[in-house]
């Protein structure tokens, strides 16, 4: 029997998987917002004069099956060898449990920052663990839940110095034994801050004149030293003393808090992390008691729920930018949660013994290497290591180098003469004797030698990992069930809709996922030599020429690791300009009142001063306001920060006229990305008079959010700003670097740019309109119930709307807390809460949920609001309702109840599945008893018993 052709196409990556609505769908969605077709309401909500010209042409798109083969092919170009640079990247095996359970898993790396913590249980004590364990590691009190990277944690360990110190000192000496990007990062952070920065010997330290000093322990050739009288010499003149230890080391060696060390920072990376050309890595700070209100990032703390039953959640500073602007001492607002819970569930797979025996494993290998080179009368330094030495080659350098990589070695060339080389855990007996052969030497292998390199001074006998966590059984059924345990009680991607506004919590196809875990991605150092890095680099071409042509920019540096660390590289970028052009006195920032909480901190870091522009009555920026203070700036006037679409949600029409009065005072656009979403492939911000602006990789691009991090926020440039972008030691460039690698956290944008190529131009400006129709949508269902503060003159809003829900405080007694926590009921994570407007909820759907995930959305939404209606018509009690008591747990539903409404309707709203439902693990989480009973690691069981009586 003949059949007719059709043009539907099951490949069609964009539209059929990427994509929610179906072509149906979005014409009954359209039908309900009362446009004849997409085009139609793109052309009503983004405004003509803001409109790109072209539209973007990268070629056909690729099938997902095309994309792994090409991605492989690419893969081929990267030369995997057994690297011995050190410098703060090694091998390390990732067990496969870890691999497969939780950096596969779409569980952990869907999640979003655990802001509500009833519905993020699993991750939390997860990062509980990882804190625990870097506090017992480091002999410190507190430890954050990690940081971008350990450059980035020494510079903010060194901020942080500078503000608890007592003492008015602005110098900061920093040990030459540090690793060479440390040293550059911190210099960068150090320079428009006043700090002065002294490089020296660590016995040549200054007695004066310090708030503080960073010593790194092992240093960056292989010196393993004892701390302990800098520190008194420190605190003798009133100054801090910081570590940047290993922790595998910190398994064998004297740990800081024993040298009476203040802050201690660090990577986790070879915690089972691969190096992933530079990352991402989990970096950890911690510091004594006394200091932790001044630590940067997130702590999680334990408290308690409305049962009195055991809670984790976010305590302390957590997101201290966006409450206190200008004023934060810190621009962090993301972390490493997914690297940092691989790196918890390391130390709970090996326990405190085989944590142990592997740094003893590669200690003992270290020395067999260094006794064999020296019997080979080669000069080897220093005396006492862990797992690094180096040697004197003279002018052989040269040669062994390439002997070396002949033998499917890489080491670190150190000055003209000398090369390093660093032991893992990785490093097989073969490796060893390639390695000697490269050094001509005949050797075999043999036993690991029984000597030890380490004054007995500076051997640890402290215990550590003595929680029952880390002593739990590690057959790995156990480890398996343990990481099924705690990825059910979160709610992530993978179960629902998380409609963040202003976070974009879009698909991240398994596609895109697969190729950064294969070795020729995974397994790179960021410092191998760059033949070895061709499909790398090929890579980071392509993705740039793509994210320039998507925004209208001229250039594009990758190394900002989180999308703060992209506003800070802008301004950056921004103050180098004016100094160039001899604008030394440009130090004034113009930032709206609606901005992002770290524009404004990213400004107080690069030095600037911020001046606050008012918003109009409708969210658009005050433009007569804007105008006066960029005329009172004048010739100080260096930046103004805008984001755009606005985070209001609306497109506003005049931003090429904020754009044209700062160019008028001589000031430079940074133009926030944050909300690219709704822009790629209709509006190019570069064409909109910006000069500079970052991405978020990890919202418009795909990558996923994995519970906190990781991020990307590469910044592009006019052509004018181009060379003062990032440099690095590794790299060149005039300006310092401000992450720790080269192009960041190389491991992740295979991710982007394969969102990119399967995607292709059409697709990418398809899921914008999609994006903005899906906002929409959602905007008129809830009409009636809930007004939409703003929204363009044509009554649409951009990708994402505000909700308002104050009015229900004084008419119901129901806060905007209370919603959110009811959206749990209905297996929902709350849009954005109380950004940018206090009291209200930020709503982004973004273009991958489908028609039925954003009708089961309105169903919950209009549902709270008929609640909310019986309360103020006195159907229900104020403070006994569905509302106040939210999140129901299981708890509740077997419990006793004498509640005034049924189990049903508490525990089965309209919004939530029967049987797929999802249960909260906790009831509502007690905030102020957390942050009053602050414990931030894994406490005993017996803590638990008393929090619940």
């Amino acid at each position: 029997m003949p059949f007719t052709p059709d043009d539907y196409n099951p490949h069609d990556f964009a539209n059929r998987r990427h994509i929610g609505p179906s072509p149906a769908e979005m014409e009954e969605m359209l039908s309900v917002i009362g446009c004849d077709s997409l085009d139609a309401l793109i052309d009503e909500t983004v405004p003509g004069s803001i409109r790109q010209a072209e539209p973007l042409s990268f070629g056909p798109p690729k099938s997902e099956r095309e994309l792994i083969w090409y991605m492989r092919e690419i893969a081929k170009q990267n030369s995997v060898l057994v690297t011995m640079i050190g410098q703060g990247y090694y091998g390390t095996v990732t067990p496969p449990a870890i691999q497969r359970y939780i950096l596969e898993n779409p569980a952990w790396y869907t999640a979003y920052t655990p802001y509500q913590p009833e519905i993020s249980q699993g991750r939390l004590e997860a990062l509980l663990n990882y804190q625990t364990m870097i506090c017992d590691l480091t002999g410190l009190d507190v430890a954050n839940a990690s940081l971008l990277d350990e450059s980035t944690a020494a510079a903010e360990a060194m901020a942080m110095a500078q503000r608890v110190a007592k003492t008015k000192a602005m110098g900061f000496f920093i040990d030459e034994n540090c690793h060479p990007q440390n040293i550059e990062v911190m210099k960068t952070r150090a320079e428009p801050l006043g700090f002065e920065v002294i490089v020296g010997a660590p016995d040549d330290m200054p007695s004066e004149g310090l708030f503080g000093a960073i010593f790194q322990y092992p240093g960056t050739h292989g010196h393993a030293r004892d701390f302990t009288g800098q520190m008194a010499a420190l605190h003798d003149q009133k100054a801090l003393g910081i570590v940047i230890a290993d922790p595998l080391a910190l398994t064998v060696l004297k740990e800081p808090g024993q040298m009476d060390a203040d802050i201690a920072v660090g990577s986790t990376q070879r915690f089972g992390v691969p190096m992933g050309f530079g990352g991402p890595h989990a970096a950890y700070m911690a510091c004594r008691d006394a200091h932790k209100r001044a630590m940067p990032g997130r702590i999680v703390g334990v408290s308690v729920d409305a049962r009195g039953n055991k809670a984790y959640r976010l305590s302390l500073q957590t997101r201290e930018q966006h409450i206190r602007r200008e004023k934060a001492t810190s621009n962090v607002c993301t972390a490493q949660a997914l690297l940092a819970v691989m790196a918890s569930f390391y130390a709970v797979f090996h326990g405190p013994v085989g944590l142990k025996a592997i740094a003893q494993e590669v200690h003992r290998k270290t020395v067999r290497v260094a006794e064999v080179l020296k019997a080979a009368g080669y000069v080897v330094e220093p005396d006492a290591f862990f797992d690094t030495i180096t040697v004197e080659v003279g002018a052989l350098q040269g040669a062994i180098l390439k002997t070396a990589a002949a033998e499917g070695i890489n080491l670190r060339r150190v000055g003209g003469t000398k090369l390093g080389l660093s032991i893992d855990e990785t490093t097989r007996p073969a490796s060893v004797e390639a390695l000697w052969r490269a050094f001509g030497v005949e050797e075999t292998y043999g036993a690991k030698s029984a000597n030890i390199c380490v004054p007995d001074a500076l051997i640890r006998t402290t215990e550590y990992l003595t929680h029952p966590v880390f002593q739990m059984n590690r057959a790995e059924t156990e480890m398996m069930r343990y990481m099924r345990r705690l990825a059910d009680r979160d709610l992530a991607l993978d179960r629902a809709m998380i409609p963040l506004g202003s976070c974009t919590m879009k698909l991240n196809a398994a596609a895109e996922m697969m190729p950064i875990t294969w070795p020729e991605f995974s397994n790179i150092h960021p410092y191998a030599p760059t033949d070895q890095t061709q499909g790398y680099a090929a890579l980071v071409k392509d993705l740039s020429a793509k994210l320039c042509e998507i925004t209208g920019y001229d250039a594009m540096s990758l190394q900002p690791n989180s999308g703060a660390q992209g506003e800070y590289a802008g301004l950056l970028t921004i103050a180098a300009y004016h100094r160039a052009n001899g604008d030394t006195q440009r130090s004034v920032c113009l930032i709206p009142t609606s901005a992002h909480g770290t524009n404004p901190a990213s400004a107080q870091m690069c030095g600037m001063k911020v001046v606050v522009v008012k918003s109009a009555a409708n969210g658009d920026i005050d433009l007569d306001d804007f105008r006066a203070k960029a005329e009172a700036a004048g010739d100080t006037l260096a930046a103004c920060m805008i984001t755009y679409p606005s985070t209001h949600g609306v497109f506003e029409e005049t931003v090429r006229e904020v754009c044209d009065i700062t160019h008028q005072y001589g000031g430079q656009v940074y133009l926030d990305g944050a909300n690219m979403n709704a822009m790629v492939g209709l509006s190019k911000p570069g064409e909109l008079g910006s000069d500079v602006s970052h991405l978020n990789l990890h919202k418009t691009f795909a990558i996923p959010h994995g519970g906190g991090g990781p991020g990307m926020g590469p910044i592009g440039v006019k052509a004018h700003l181009a060379p003062y972008l990032p440099g690095h030691p590794a790299t060149g460039g005039d300006e310092g670097p401000v992450s720790a690698a080269p192009f960041g956290s190389g491991m992740i944008l295979p991710i982007s740019w394969a969102y990119i190529l399967m995607m292709g131009g059409d697709g990418l400006t398809q899921a914008t309109k999609v994006a903005i129709l899906n906002a929409n949508y959602i905007a008129k269902r809830l009409e009636g119930a809930y007004d939409v503060l703003f929204k363009g003159k044509t009554g649409h809003v951009a990708h994402e709307c505000i909700l308002e829900t104050r009015p229900f405080e004084k008419s119901a007694g129901v806060t905007v807390d209370d919603i959110a926590k009811r959206l749990m009921d209905n297996g929902f994570h709350a849009p954005t809460m109380s950004f940018p407007v206090a009291g209200t909820l930020m709503v982004e759907p973004t273009e991958s949920e489908t028609k039925a995930e954003l009708d089961r959305f309105c169903t919950a939404m209009l549902a709270i609001r008929d609640e909310i209606a019986e309360i103020e018509a006195g159907k229900i009690d104020a403070a006994n309702n569905p509302l106040k008591h939210a999140p129901h747990t299981v708890e509740d539903l077997i419990g006793e109840w004498d509640r005034p409404y049924s189990r049903e309707q508490g525990c089965y709203p309209p919004g939530a599945f029967r049987v797929d439902k999802y249960w909260p693990p906790v009831n509502r989480v007690d905030n102020v008893y957390g942050d009053r009973h602050l414990i931030c690691t894994c406490p005993p069981l017996e803590a638990y018993a008393e929090a619940a009586e």
